[in-house]
């Protein structure tokens, strides 16, 4: 995705930020990731303002001494991959934290089942005259699903949380990746795009914001063909929600400032996407047209002191 689409919607949607407001919310988002990875010696915490409870530093120890948790990526009828992560990292995600707040101490899950058969002589609960449900332990590892997730999505997300950032990164003070040997250097096959593009969906499903901000910056780093952009822009219209902007955006103006020259390379493509998803068709022409409408703002404003479209005179005497 080109750097300049980024900010030509930075300067035309505001909503939407990108170019310099990218590289703001870049620096912001490097910033705070720079400053939650901060580690303050102890005894020196900052000091809390008056009435508020002082803040508390987290060593990293205490995350590593957590219990493990299994992930099962994958279904068992395809392929299936365990991976493994402690438990006070995961919870830094509200959809984990929501799931391990079902653990157990020892591990199992809390589950409902019906009693068992009353004995003979054996009393009724009290009240009702019935069985209650008894809440079993069913003694098992802590294990989380995911059936639906990319493996290789996954292991970013969890390189993140263990180091603040995931491969290839962005190099300091750059819109430039970390050379990545495997890589080549033009995504033709939209790849490399994709590959970011599953981090910010997962990012968004487990609730990680500086995730999703690193992982669409890394975005406008890669360098792409036409079929690539198809390919991005197919996954990005299928997973992600038709109000984020920040995502859609630069993929719509990219494609209103740049279909006439790339028609030629993926005209039969491009025309498929349109009617598989209407919305970036429509995304697409609401940017052609507010483009139009910039210009004729832009030509009464400041109209050009000659034409070059005058038509020559011609004399109406007899020759």
């Amino acid at each position: 995705m080109p750097q300049d689409i980024e900010e030509s919607v930075a300067d035309e949607s505001p909503a939407n930020p990108g170019g310099d407001v990218e590289m703001t919310e870049g620096a912001a988002a490097e910033s705070t990731e720079a400053t939650q990875g901060e580690t303050i010696p102890e005894g020196s915490e900052k000091p809390a303002a008056e009435g508020e409870p002082a803040n508390t530093r987290t060593s990293f120890v205490s995350y590593l001494v957590s219990p493990i948790v299994t992930l099962s990526i994958g279904s068992p009828e395809e392929s299936q991959t365990l991976l493994t992560a402690h438990q006070a990292l995961l919870e830094q995600s509200p959809y984990f934290a929501e799931i391990c707040g079902t653990f157990a101490d020892d591990g199992s899950v809390s589950t409902q089942s019906n009693p068992p058969p009353r004995e003979p002589g054996r009393q009724f609960e009290a009240g009702n005259g019935k069985e209650s449900l008894l809440t079993l332990r069913k003694q098992q590892p802590r294990q989380i699903d995911l059936p639906e997730e990319d493996i290789d999505a996954v292991g970013s997300f969890l390189e993140f949380l263990y180091t603040g950032e995931y491969f290839p990164r962005k190099l300091p003070g750059q819109r430039v990746l970390e050379e990545d040997p495997t890589a080549p250097s033009v995504d033709d096959t939209g790849d490399q795009l994709l590959k970011h593009a599953r981090v910010y969906t997962l990012a968004e499903k487990f609730g990680i914001n500086t995730l999703k901000r690193l992982s669409s910056s890394k975005i406008h780093c890669i360098n792409s063909t036409a079929r690539g952009e198809i390919a991005y822009t197919r996954y990005v219209y299928a997973n992600t929600r038709p109000d984020d902007t920040k995502v859609r955006a630069p993929i719509a103006s990219f494609w209103a400032t740049r279909s006439h020259t790339l028609r030629a390379e993926v005209e039969d493509e491009f025309k498929t996407l349109c009617l598989e998803y209407p919305q970036f068709g429509y995304d697409v022409l609401t940017r052609v047209l507010d483009d139009k409408l910039k210009r004729e703002r832009n030509e009464k404003m400041h109209p050009a002191t000659g034409s070059g479209r005058k038509r020559a005179r011609h004399s109406s005497g007899a020759a």
